[in-house]
């Protein structure tokens, strides 16, 4: 298969719009110049509406699981107590984090494919009231599990002075957050996602309270510590050689998700998965994660008349479409389909026609058609909703 014919609808890394393309191969620029200040305080305040915030938000040349690493080490030393929800492979990651910077963890295990209840975080806290942080994952990608993180961070305030910490790499910029006035105190992320860059930029947003914790903090550490980054951005500057292309590149994807307007943004998310859901529904296919849990940027295909790998096979083969598989113990159990970023309700209607006839070679039984019906169906819906 031509990689130039290759559909990409996988949880990141994402498809690129050609102007942010366009962006990153203009000439490079001294990245202790007059021109990379401009850029850096042109970039820093338009990522703070993203975030849901008036703060800090953080840019690392670095990967997203850099920003996890980074929550971690800023804000814990040796010995903290804190909780970690764990219900996919990423909250998994969290916690062998905090393990592994010899931290008390205390798990809340959550069956993958289910969101955590609110009930279990407020259970930990009560148990553990010497906890220091609460990390939690907001798209859990591994399973198209969107997390009710506003409702637990306001709950783990009205407890404790633990830290509410997000994990949004698959969200951000897909999904709506309100960090400030949910009180979430660190969110990271990453740019391979919903924000439409390469992988290589990863971005914290840090909350006053966090910022005192961070401050405090005795452990050391050099290429993640926070403090730096706050020093330089203030100054127009980063503490190290910066990813230029890439920064040029967040500037043009800012300015488009700018010209879309973010609640459009987010409601072209939701629609997205509005219009997946009901394909495979319509083509009796199962899906792993309820209604009221599914994320807005990827979706987790359960099928039980078929392979989920023979399906991604034949349909990476036949048409270039590119799916992604299970992870750990679901590995050949499920498949995910990623709408994120640059994405449109267009796109959807050419994957769930291409994953028809993927079906119809695997012998599934439907109606032919009937899955591309109900995703028309559910766009004009949402459609006639904001008329």
């Amino acid at each position: 298969m031509n990689r130039e014919w290759e559909i990409l609808q996988i949880p990141g890394p994402t498809p690129i719009p050609p102007s942010v393309e366009r962006a990153m191969v203009q000439p490079m620029i001294g990245h202790r110049g007059q021109k990379c200040k401009q850029l850096v305080e042109d970039i820093a305040p338009r990522l703070k509406p993203v975030f849901g915030t008036t703060g800090d938000v953080l840019v690392l040349s670095s990967s997203g699981t850099s920003a996890l690493e980074a929550a971690v080490v800023n804000t814990t030393s040796p010995g903290d107590e804190v909780v970690v929800v764990v219900a996919g492979a990423f909250g998994d990651r969290f916690a062998k984090i905090c393990h592994t910077y010899e931290l008390t963890v205390h798990r809340i295990d959550v069956e993958w494919g289910r969101a955590v209840d609110v009930a279990a975080i407020e259970e930990q806290i009560q148990a553990h009231p010497e906890v220091k942080a609460v990390f939690l994952t907001h798209c859990e990608t591994s399973t198209g599990v969107m997390h009710p993180i506003e409702e637990a961070a306001e709950r783990v305030h009205a407890l404790s002075e633990a830290l509410v910490i997000v994990d949004g790499v698959s969200s951000i910029g897909g999904a709506s957050v309100d960090m400030d006035g949910s009180g979430i105190d660190l969110l990271v992320s990453g740019s391979q996602k919903a924000m439409m860059l390469p992988a290589g930029l990863a971005f914290v947003a840090v909350s006053d309270q966090a910022w005192k914790v961070i401050h405090d903090n005795p452990r050391p550490r050099f290429y993640l510590d926070l403090r730096s980054y706050k020093k330089s951005v203030d100054n127009g500057q980063t503490p190290f050689t910066p990813a230029l292309s890439l920064l040029f590149g967040l500037q043009e994807a800012l300015r488009l998700m700018e010209d879309e307007g973010l609640e459009n943004v987010h409601e072209r998310h939701r629609v997205m998965k509005e219009m997946t859901r009901a394909a495979f529904r319509a083509l009796n296919v199962p899906l792993l994660v309820s209604e009221e849990d599914a994320s807005s940027t990827v979706t987790s295909v359960r099928p039980q008349t078929f392979e989920a790998e023979q399906f991604r096979k034949i349909a990476n083969q036949e048409f270039g479409l590119m799916t992604a598989g299970g992870q750990q113990h679901m590995k050949g159990e499920i498949f995910r389909v990623g709408h994120m970023g640059y994405s449109r309700p267009a796109n959807v209607l050419q994957y769930i026609s291409i994953i028809e006839i993927v079906l119809k070679r695997l012998g599934h039984d439907f109606e032919q058609g009937a899955g591309t019906a109900a995703a028309q169906e559910a766009y004009l819906q949402a459609t006639r909703e904001l008329d």
